[in-house]
C-alpha cells in the first residue's frame, strides 16, 4: 500500500488550473522527487498534499486514510510533515532548544516547555539523537539560529520536521539558497534519512535530484508528463526538450 497517494487531484485558481488531475503514489520508504520548470504546480501539489489549500476536486489518502478534507494539524498528527521553501524558523532560539520544543510538543508537554525545558529529559535526549543522526555540529546547537549558516538553517528545519515523527516528509527545495558545499550536506543528511521515512522532494537542481531520487514525476502544466526511475526521465525525449536540456545527463 502506498504510503501517500493522489486521485484526479485538482485545484482551480479562477480559469488557471494549477493542478490538472494528478494520480501520484509515494511508496513506503521512496526516495522520490516532483520537478517541473517554475509554474508547473509543484508547489501548489505539495500545499494540496499538506492541507494548505484545498483541492477543487480530487481525494488525497495517508496510510490508507482519505485525508482531503482534514486539516493541516491533522496531517501532521497522522504522520505528514513537511518543510518549506522559506524558513519558517524562530530566529531566537537555538538549534537544541527549537527541537527539544518540537519533541515536546508533539508528547503534549508543550504547556509546560518554558518552565521545565532544562528538566525535560525525554524530549532534550530525543532532540540530541535526532541532531546527530542528522551531523548537525555540536558547537552550532547552542547558537542562536539566526547566526547560523543557511545550510545549517536548512537542516535545522529538517530536524523539526522529524522531531515530529513522520511516515511522509514533504521537501519544498530543501537547498534552495544554499551554497553547494553547504547543500551536499543538506542533501547528505536527507539520503541518510531511515527508510520508515518516505521522502517527496521538490528541486530545481537536477544534479542533487539525479543523486538522491530513485523515482521521479515530471509535472508540466499542472499534470503529469512523465514518471519513472532517473535512468528512464533522462532518456524520455519529452523530459529532455522541456526541463532538462538536450545535453543534460548525457
Amino acid at each position: 500500500m502506498s504510503v501517500l497517494a493522489t486521485t484526479g487531484l485538482t485545484r482551480h485558481f479562477g480559469g488557471f488550473t494549477a493542478v490538472d488531475g494528478v494520480d501520484f503514489a509515494l511508496e513506503p520508504g521512496a526516495r522520490h522527487a516532483l520537478i517541473g520548470p517554475n509554474g508547473a504546480g509543484k508547489t501548489t501539489f505539495v500545499n494540496l498534499l499538506s492541507g494548505a489549500l484545498a483541492p477543487s476536486a480530487g481525494r488525497i489518502a495517508l496510510l490508507g486514510e482519505d485525508i482531503t478534507a482534514l486539516p493541516q494539524h491533522a496531517r501532521v498528527a497522522r504522520g505528514l510533515a513537511r518543510t518549506f521553501q522559506v524558513n519558517q524558523l524562530v530566529p531566537e532560539f537555538t538549534p537544541e532548544e527549537a527541537v527539544t520544543f518540537a519533541v515536546a510538543e508533539r508528547l503534549g508537554l508543550g504547556t509546560t516547555w518554558w518552565r521545565t525545558l532544562r528538566g525535560m529529559a525525554q524530549p532534550r535526549e530525543e532532540a540530541a539523537r535526532l541532531l546527530d543522526r542528522l551531523a548537525f555540529p555540536e558547537a552550532e546547537r547552542r547558537r542562536a539560529t539566526s547566526e547560523l549558516p543557511y545550510g545549517r538553517q536548512r537542516l535545522l528545519e529538517i530536524a523539526l520536521a522529524l522531531a515530529l515523527q513522520p511516515r511522509v516528509l514533504l521537501l519544498d527545495e530543501p537547498a534552495a539558497g544554499v551554497p553547494p558545499a553547504e547543500s551536499r550536506e543538506v542533501m547528505a543528511a536527507i539520503a541518510a534519512l531511515p527508510r520508515e521515512v518516505a521522502v517527496l522532494l521538490i528541486e530545481h537542481d537536477m544534479d542533487l535530484v539525479f543523486r538522491f531520487a530513485e523515482r521521479i514525476t515530471v509535472l508540466a502544466l499542472g499534470a503529469v508528463l512523465a514518471e519513472g526511475p532517473p535512468d528512464a526521465i533522462a532518456r524520455d525525449p519529452r523530459v529532455r526538450e522541456a526541463y532538462l536540456g538536450e545535453d543534460a545527463h548525457g
